[in-house]
C-alpha cells in the first residue's frame, strides 16, 4: 500500500495558470464595483480564471487529480481572466449562469468550501453578486437590442 501511495505521486497533473493577456480580465471589460471583484477573487477564481492558487495539498496525488481537474472544467465553463474573449452574447449567457448557480447555492462548490471557508457566500454576498449580475445582464441585453434597429 505505502508503494502505490509513492507511486502514484509520480503522476502529476498539469498545475498552470495560464498567461492572458490583462485586459481581457473581467475587471477591464466591464464596471465591476469593488465590493463584486472582491467577492469574485475570494470565491470564484480559484476555479473560473487564470489566478488560481495552487494549495499545499493540490501537490499530493490523487487529490492533486482532483483539484486539477476542477480547475480545468471551471476554467472551461467560465474564465474571468479571459472574459474579454467572449461575446456580448456569451457573457449575457455566462451572467445568467453566474445568477443561477449562486441562487442555488450550487457555486461555489460545496467540496471547494469543505476547505476554504472564507469563500463561502453570506446572504449579502448572494444579494451583490445577483444584483451586479441581473444589472450586466440587462445592460448587455439593452446594447444588443439597440445594436439590432
Amino acid at each position: 500500500m505505502i508503494v502505490v501511495i509513492i507511486a502514484i505521486q509520480l503522476i502529476r497533473p498539469e498545475r498552470t495558470n495560464p498567461i492572458a493577456d490583462p485586459q481581457l480580465a473581467v475587471d477591464r471589460q466591464m464596471s465591476l464595483p469593488p465590493s463584486v471583484l472582491a467577492i469574485l477573487q475570494r470565491s470564484c477564481f480559484d476555479c473560473h480564471s487564470n489566478q488560481t492558487r495552487w494549495p499545499w495539498y493540490s501537490n499530493i496525488a490523487p487529490v492533486s487529480w482532483l483539484v486539477a481537474k476542477d480547475v480545468r472544467d471551471g476554467r472551461r465553463h467560465l474564465n474571468f481572466s479571459e472574459w474579454g474573449s467572449y461575446n456580448q452574447k456569451r457573457r449575457a449567457s455566462k451572467l445568467g449562469d453566474i445568477a443561477d448557480e449562486v441562487d442555488r447555492g450550487d457555486m461555489p462548490d460545496s467540496k471547494y468550501l469543505i476547505i476554504h471557508r472564507d469563500a463561502v457566500l453570506s446572504a449579502a454576498d448572494k444579494d451583490i453578486v445577483l444584483a451586479w449580475a441581473g444589472q450586466a445582464a440587462d445592460s448587455l441585453k439593452a446594447l444588443n437590442e439597440g445594436a439590432s434597429h
